[in-house]
């Protein structure tokens, strides 16, 4: 990098997350410019990509906060232009190869399945009727499913099927059906826990006290700082190099009889709540990781031959969980 490193931010505005990194860097003697990708260019002459803000020239490091929601079209675009970035040399954390392996609950279940890690089992239709068929017929056994958007976050549009339910009607049947076996948590109340990994290690955790079954911070859960216990760590650092991710914030559950699961990945997670109840300084973590330029955690874990191109629409834009 440049003495002064040059660092692309990029977030479609400049929220508590943009902040407390925009800090981070500064503090770090980085130049910040936050760029949306939509304002980018993407061509086959010179460079090949072209941020606002950077002239002709490429910058030092790009940090992802967020891929806006749009079409099919617009999300590809948006991901050819980290994908280039990265051909080009540039750091890019987390980069396109990493979104889309995580912002596709399929993948990523079928990725956390394949390196044995501990998840519900899920399964992906791409036809109602026989999405319709297999609730018919298994019904998720005593727990039943939960029916999920294969992009989303923040527990939006989640829906719990029943043993003996039917699936609920679809907006329109040109979607895919995301169902995974419903876990429930230990105790009478609802919970999960959220493990933030850095570099390959988990560095802070909360634990989120929900409303109903669905734990989210942004759906009104509370958050509990506690002490990341050793079984959980080793869990949600498995599942980060599984998946191949500089960093993320795990979910888990833990159930009644005591056993942990990876319930979902974040590669573009959100630490608002988790900053409440932890001393770490999570955005001064992430700069230092960033800067470091260590290994994602996928490399040491030898998942580059799951790379995929994921030419799937966003319909929830990808951040934020």
């Amino acid at each position: 990098m440049n003495s002064v490193p040059h660092i692309a931010l990029v977030a479609d505005e400049c929220g508590w997350h943009c902040a407390r990194l925009k800090e981070a860097f500064a503090g770090r003697g980085c130049r910040v410019t936050r760029v949306a990708l939509p304002d980018c260019e993407f061509g086959a002459d010179g460079a090949g990509v072209s941020l606002p803000g950077f002239g002709r020239t490429l910058p030092d490091g790009v940090f992802v906060r967020g891929v806006p929601a749009g079409s099919l079209e617009s999300v590809v675009f948006y991901l050819d232009v980290l994908h280039a970035l990265r051909e080009a040399g540039v750091r890019v954390y987390n980069d396109a190869r990493m979104i889309e392996r995580s912002v596709d609950k399929a993948m990523t279940s079928f990725l956390l399945r394949r390196a044995g890690i501990a998840t519900p089992a899920a399964w992906s239709f791409a036809r109602a009727e026989r999405a319709r068929a297999f609730v018919a017929r298994h019904g998720g056994g005593g727990g039943g499913l939960v029916l999920k958007p294969v992009f989303g976050s923040q527990g939006k549009g989640l829906q719990r099927i029943g043993p003996g339910r039917p699936l609920p009607a679809a907006d329109g049947e040109e979607r895919v059906f995301y169902l995974q076996q419903f876990i429930k948590s230990e105790g009478d109340g609802w919970s999960d826990w959220r493990v933030f990994v850095i570099g390959g290690g988990a560095v802070a955790g909360m634990k989120r006290v929900g409303r109903d079954w669905v734990s989210n911070v942004a759906n009104g859960a509370e958050c509990h700082g506690v002490e990341i216990a050793s079984e959980a760590a080793r869990l949600a650092e498995a599942a980060v190099a599984a998946i191949g991710l500089f960093y993320a914030g795990v979910d888990l559950i833990r159930d009644g009889e005591g056993r942990w699961w990876v319930t979902e990945l974040n590669s573009i997670p959100a630490w608002r709540g988790l900053q409440s109840v932890t001393s770490v300084d999570i955005a001064a973590r992430l700069a230092d990781d960033f800067l470091g330029g260590g290994e994602c955690t996928g490399d040491r874990a030898d998942v580059r031959a799951n790379e995929r191109a994921n030419e799937k629409g966003v319909e929830e834009g990808v951040g934020g969980g």
